[in-house]
């Protein structure tokens, strides 16, 4: 599905500076997700996608030396010459940290990605969106596609986690749990507060605003942690 409104780089200029880029690939394999509408963003063309990546590329200077590649999916679902470019644009620049995103069905892809930048020097950082810890609660409500329990075994694949806050059934001490475990096992934690989509799950106010009052202020000034109170905080969306 075509979708060129969307705002697709920009730079992060508070923790962990980089510049990020939001391409276009054929789409999210898995799309069982409950909450999520991110998917939609996606077309089958391969040609019509790389077109559109290599233009949001172009804008790419290397200006931090990191840069970070996200989808409507994972990075498997980009095409050839949109990988190739990134390649490309990173040694050209001189970019020596590149992040992507992965869903766990492609957990195996991830060690060939890590060794084709590798060559070049670069180190290839992997996040992947559990959203919650809670094994029972991701899988029966949110349904994300996770067949594993403990998250070190995660951890073995990927470096970085994502969470989803702001959700029915959550409170103080789970969320905390979360946040504490992914900085437990991962080397970064990107926080996501739920925003209305088209979706039929819905932010729960009353836990948003346990989150701002009692977790925000603990963990805002963390190095290791991303806050997006919105879904384009990254400047991307």
């Amino acid at each position: 599905m075509e979708n060129d409104l969307l705002t697709r780089y920009a730079e992060i200029t508070q923790k962990n500076k980089r510049e990020i880029v939001l391409l276009r690939g054929s789409g999210c394999k898995w799309r069982r997700c409950t909450f999520c509408d991110y998917h939609l963003d996606f077309s089958p063309d391969a040609d019509s996608n790389y077109i559109l990546n290599s233009c949001v590329l172009s804008q790419v200077t290397g200006k931090y030396g990191k840069l970070e590649v996200i989808n409507s999916g994972s990075f498997v679902d980009l095409d050839a010459k949109t990988y190739r470019l990134i390649l490309d644009i990173c040694v050209q620049k001189q970019i020596k940290e590149v992040h992507f995103e992965s869903h766990w069905m492609h957990r195996e892809a991830v060690s060939a990605l890590r060794e084709a930048f590798a060559t070049h020097g670069i180190q290839v950082r992997v996040k992947i969106g559990v959203e919650t810890f809670d094994n029972r609660y991701r899988e029966e409500v949110l349904c994300k596609g996770i067949d594993e329990t403990l998250p070190q075994r995660i951890a073995a694949y990927f470096d970085e986690v994502c969470l989803l806050f702001g959700l029915d059934g959550q409170d103080r001490t789970s969320m905390q749990h979360d946040i504490e475990t992914g900085l437990s096992y991962f080397d970064r934690v990107c926080i996501n507060i739920m925003t209305e989509n088209t979706t039929k799950v819905k932010p729960n106010r009353a836990v948003i605003d346990t989150f701002l009052t009692e977790l925000y202020p603990l963990y805002s000034s963390n190095e290791r942690v991303d806050i997006l109170l919105e879904n384009t905080d990254f400047g991307v969306g």
